[in-house]
């Protein structure tokens, strides 16, 4: 394991590049950044741009072609599967889809969050600790489902799945939250309620999130940084107040119009 010296940051993206399709989509071009503990960044861009695929590359959901990625002194593309199995404990992940188990209750989807932690055999079987239902309980409670614990998710709104999808996350104690386009199914209110969790999260938690946006205001409201990629490429990292007009149709094109969720 190859550490970096403490001077560096959280996060850190050296020259990352994802090439599909034997080499005929080419979803990020040697992309570099860098993201201290405790941001809340937010990445826009267009479908397409190569915004989930740089969350998925950072927990190797997905392999990068070339490039490294480090994570707390770590550098996470060296690491075997096994190890990288143990770092992800610690990295949440919410899903656009939400990536739940359907006919299963929420309470059974929100301990999945623990699978990590327990030994192979329990894992296998489901068998949880009376203390991770106790804490499943709890995590549901902050996101305002206390009473859908038993529930299963095909019944609950769309609102309602994705705050299940926090709920997980909350059980792995998250130290990095990866949130890949978190709202894009659902109604503006229930946007920003759901910001709101993760919002949270960062402020009170400590928790360093990433989340993947394609509403300006949204990223404008909850980031306290945002980068943009069009084609795979950077083409911003500045502040949200940085992002005019001029940068606006840089990273949109000519031809985007700016809408806004209130």
């Amino acid at each position: 394991m190859v550490c970096l010296p403490m001077a560096n940051p959280y996060l850190g993206v050296e020259h990352l590049t994802k090439v599909y399709e034997r080499g005929q989509v080419l979803a990020l071009r040697d992309l570099s950044f860098a993201v201290e503990k405790g941001e809340f960044l937010v990445v826009i861009g267009l479908s397409g741009s190569g915004k989930s695929t740089l969350l998925r590359c950072i927990n190797r959901l997905i392999e990068p072609t070339k490039g490294k990625i480090w994570l707390d002194g770590v550098e996470v593309t060296r690491l075997s599967q096994a190890r990288m199995r143990r770092v992800r404990r610690k990295i949440g992940m919410i899903f656009q889809q939400f990536n739940l188990v359907d006919r299963s209750t929420a309470i059974a989807n929100v301990l999945t969050g623990r699978l990590g932690y327990l030994p192979g055999w329990r894992a296998l079987l489901g068998w949880f600790p009376e203390e991770d239902r106790e804490k499943a309980l709890a995590s549901l409670e902050r996101v305002g489902l206390r009473d859908k614990a038993y529930v299963r998710v095909d019944q609950l709104s769309g609102g309602q799945r994705q705050r299940v999808g926090i709920a997980r996350a909350l059980m792995q104690e998250p130290e990095l939250l990866l949130a890949d386009e978190p709202v894009s199914a659902l109604d503006p209110a229930t946007s920003h309620s759901i910001m709101q969790y993760l919002e949270q999260m960062n402020k009170e938690d400590g928790v360093t999130v990433i989340a993947s946006l394609h509403f300006l205001s949204l990223a404008r409201r909850y980031g306290t940084r945002i980068i943009a990629l069009k084609d795979g490429q950077l083409v911003f990292d500045g502040s949200p107040q940085a992002i005019d007009n001029v940068k606006f149709k840089e990273i949109y094109g000519e031809d985007a119009e700016e809408v806004e969720v209130r």
